[in-house]
């Protein structure tokens, strides 16, 4: 018996449907992941850690099914990834909007550029592993970034 079975995959791998998006489908798929950061953002650094690693281990499982469902490599419908990434970029930060919003800006900028070694990633590794890495290692400079930026003297 099938616990999770394609319509459910397909759900959690495109973001609830975002990853439809005729346009920028990855931009729109992280911003799914504003949402889910926010109410995320109340718990204590070590249990959000822990729930953005379960995510994480659960991308990875969604998008490999998924990339299998939809017959292609990477397909930009799947956008756990960028939801995944965004939570990684906003790791021990103020839930404030202009957190939010530069955390955001930041890692779809670091997402499409991809800094080694998610480039390498991205082009030597496949499957689910492939498609998410990436992104969380975006996601990692995004919020290293921003911590830097929050202690700079003003």
């Amino acid at each position: 018996m099938k616990v999770f079975g394609k319509g459910v995959v397909l759900f959690f791998a495109t973001g609830a449907g975002s990853g439809y998006a005729p346009v920028m489908p990855g931009t729109v798929g992280s911003a799914v992941g504003i949402p889910l950061y926010m109410v995320l953002a109340g718990l204590p650094l070590l249990w959000y850690g822990v729930v953005v690693a379960v995510c994480i281990f659960a991308a990875i499982w969604l998008s490999s099914r998924a990339e299998r469902y939809f017959g292609r490599n990477d397909p930009p419908q799947i956008v756990i990834d960028e939801v995944c990434g965004l939570l990684v970029t906003l790791i021990g930060l103020p839930a404030t909007w202009y957190t939010v919003a530069a955390g955001f800006l930041i890692f779809r900028i670091l997402d499409v550029l991809k800094p080694f070694p998610a480039n390498r990633i991205n082009n030597h590794l496949h499957g689910g592993a492939g498609i998410v890495l990436d992104d969380i290692v975006a996601g990692v400079y995004a919020n290293a970034l921003l911590h830097c930026v929050r202690f700079l003297p003003q």
